[in-house]
């Protein structure tokens, strides 16, 4: 499973783009002296994400063992991508 993971991690291209083209290039545009604390604060956006993303995992997981509640958020979801489209459609 620590395998698996790492090469969902390591291999995956979209980390890479995220990673180096995206923050690359807005950390290029900042202040040579504020450099350092964008990357700090990447970095520091980074793991509260991942932390936020495992923990909230944990403690949602009793809340998505009912189908219903895979339903409301197939239902939110659908009404975002619903909310996108028209906003995109009506300018």
């Amino acid at each position: 499973a620590l395998l698996a993971a790492a090469g969902f991690s390591l291999l995956n291209p979209h980390a890479y783009l995220d990673t180096v083209v995206l923050l690359g290039s807005i950390g290029s545009q900042q202040d040579e002296n504020l450099r350092p604390l964008f990357a700090a604060g990447a970095i520091t956006a980074s793991i509260v994400w991942f932390l936020l993303l495992g923990y909230g995992a944990r403690l949602l997981a009793p809340l998505f063992a009912k189908p219903l509640a895979w339903r409301v958020l197939d239902a939110l979801v659908a009404l975002m991508l619903w909310a996108i489209a028209g906003s995109l459609l009506l300018g």
